[in-house]
């Protein structure tokens, strides 16, 4: 069964940085693409990032310069680095997973931006 589980989130204050981590149950090779949602107190879920396995990234526009994600093959993590973080980026940050299998979610990681 796969299981996927985010941890690193947190209080930051503007301008700061945060590094999410997501684990998963199995390799990673498994899955096709890899990556973080977000979703903040009444708006819908939306993508913050996500990598495939040939290592393409993609980025909303609103983290494109300051969010970077990788995929660590050896450990089965796929980290994302936030930096630069803002007030709306105050959200709860989802890993999700997709793979010939089907789609995969975790429980998320709170993420909170204020001074």
């Amino acid at each position: 069964q796969v299981h996927l589980v985010e941890s690193g989130g947190g209080l930051v204050q503007p301008g700061g940085s945060l590094r999410l981590s997501c684990a998963t149950s199995i390799g990673i090779f498994a899955f096709n693409t890899m990556g973080w949602y977000r979703q903040a107190p009444g708006k819908e879920r939306e993508l913050v990032a996500s990598i495939t396995s040939g290592g393409i990234t993609t980025y909303a526009d609103s983290a494109k310069g300051r969010f970077i994600i990788s995929r660590d093959n050896a450990n089965n993590r796929v980290p994302l680095q936030m930096n630069n973080l803002k007030p709306e980026d105050t959200a709860v940050y989802y890993c999700h997973a997709r793979g010939v299998t089907g789609n995969y979610w975790g429980e998320g990681t709170l993420v909170t931006v204020s001074s």
